[in-house]
């Protein structure tokens, strides 16, 4: 059983970057901290498309890692 969790935990891992790396960019420079963002104050909208999919995908496959996480602790434990 450990070694199945450790299999999936591992994978998970994987998808995990792979998901945070196809994200897209989003460009703040050090200067907007400095001046507070001011140009950017309309520019926050929600996310769409492929933006929210993939979000969507990082919330889950955060929430199976730290579950199969928790799991292998559990099972290592017994």
């Amino acid at each position: 059983m450990y070694n199945l969790l450790m299999t999936i935990l591992l994978v998970v891992s994987v998808l995990i970057i792979f998901a945070v790396m196809m994200q897209p960019a989003k460009t703040d420079n050090a200067l907007s901290s400095l001046t507070g963002g001011a140009d950017d104050l309309f520019a926050q909208s929600k996310p769409r498309g492929f933006e929210a999919f993939m979000q969507k995908v990082t919330l889950v496959l955060g929430i199976i890692f730290f579950a199969v996480a928790i799991a292998m602790v559990y099972v290592s434990s017994h």
